[in-house]
């Protein structure tokens, strides 16, 4: 059991997956709620000594003006995910946060994310160094006023455009010359921020399809920090669902001719997502595990679409067209419906723990070991759903 106070600070704290988080961890310290959809609750981690509900502190970086409870309140207003009892409950420990957050960084979030910002941050000018910084100083504050022992950085901000991991430096004194030149420099915020926590020796998570610490000098200066990270993209539905159904085709030997999945959703992230140069870093994400899974390439289509009527609420129709013995056609379809926060809020909290844990056993570097949590795990070519839980589960083994 953690007996130090340990720091989670959430890169996009005002949106909807950070503050379902934090309403979800004040209801589990009044116990207002059970816990139903923690991986971290299951009786196989319970002798880990992972870090009790009230060890953690929530701070966070954000680039919007609306205010922590309005967002929380409009999980129960707009997508009826929160209930209003839980929600009332917590109202007074969510505005103490809102004391923690402080104004984030637009450096090549895109056109898009940027409409959203309040006029401060879009008005601020400032070098990839200078953010890195103003970032680290945050950090800093935020350790010293809560005597932490331990920060933990979570990016659940909106979804960037795509960049090119392989384009990038790949030694970090390369990449690292490259923040003191003038201008907006290679590297979008979601990096920048890993790079600000990475090198104070904060852990960095990434639980979006943003680059983040996916670049290899990152993965480095993770490395010369002692540091961990881990990423990228949460897995969470659909494509959960396409890892786990994937191996029972490619065992009882069943080629999958083609795989159709239409995704309809109406939060922030939705509406980030119709920006077809946002999209593609998430169309990619949820596409590429069927290759490494069945061991060839079926024909594939992913859409996203913006439906604003839906709130909170993402539904996905798949259909799968495989071929049979004595190779008869035959199809498989699937509907899947929750609410897209609920379903990722528990999960961030589960990494947090995990990661926590890992941080008192001394480990660093990539955490492959919670590769059962991403679309697109760093540090492994598993993608098979069944065994990145075992891999979590041999972990905990260890440690016991």
């Amino acid at each position: 059991m953690a007996r130090s106070q340990i720091g989670i600070w959430f890169i996009g704290a005002k949106g909807g997956v950070a503050t379902t988080a934090l309403v979800g961890l004040i209801a589990l310290r009044k116990g207002l709620t059970t816990g139903a959809g923690l991986v971290s609750q299951l009786p196989q981690f319970a002798k880990l000594g992972l870090a009790d509900w009230n060890d953690f502190v929530i701070g966070g970086h954000d680039i919007r003006p609306e205010r922590l409870y309005d967002e929380a309140l409009r999980m129960h207003t707009e997508s009826r995910a929160i209930d209003a009892e839980i929600l009332a409950g917590c109202k007074k420990e969510i505005e103490r946060v809102e004391r923690n957050l402080r104004s984030g960084t637009l450096l090549n979030v895109g056109q898009t994310i940027e409409k959203f910002a309040d006029d401060a941050s879009r008005k601020r000018r400032e070098t990839p160094r200078a953010a890195i910084e103003r970032l680290q100083d945050d950090f800093r504050s935020f350790i010293a006023e809560h005597k932490l022992a331990h920060l933990i950085v979570v990016n659940v901000a909106s979804t960037e455009p795509t960049i090119d991991a392989d384009s990038l430096p790949q030694d970090w004194k390369a990449l690292d010359k490259l923040l003191n030149k003038p201008g907006k420099g290679p590297l979008p915020a979601s990096s920048l921020y890993a790079i600000a926590a990475i090198d104070l020796g904060c852990s960095y998570l990434n639980f979006t399809p943003s680059l983040g610490s996916t670049p290899k000098a990152i993965g480095e200066l993770a490395r010369l920090r002692e540091t961990r990270h881990m990423g990228y993209d949460g897995k969470t539905g659909e494509t959960l669902l396409k890892s786990t159904l994937a191996p029972m085709f490619a065992n009882r030997n069943l080629e999958v001719m083609s795989w159709v999945g239409h995704n309809i959703f109406g939060n922030m992230d939705g509406k980030v997502l119709d920006d077809p140069t946002n999209k593609k870093s998430k169309v990619t994400s949820k596409d590429r595990l069927l290759k490494d899974i069945l061991g060839y390439s079926p024909q594939t289509l992913v859409t996203i679409e913006y439906i604003a009527s839906m709130g909170d609420w993402k539904t996905a129709w798949d259909h799968v067209h495989f071929k049979g013995f004595l190779g008869t056609p035959m199809t498989f379809q699937f509907i899947w419906q929750g609410c897209d926060s609920l379903l990722a809020a528990p999960l961030v909290l589960d990494l947090v723990r995990f990661t926590e844990r890992a941080w008192r056993n001394g480990d660093t570097g990539v955490l492959s070991f919670l590769s059962s949590f991403f679309k697109s795990p760093l540090g492994t070519e598993e993608n098979d759903f069944g065994r990145q839980f075992q891999s979590l589960e041999a972990w905990a083994a260890s440690l016991k």
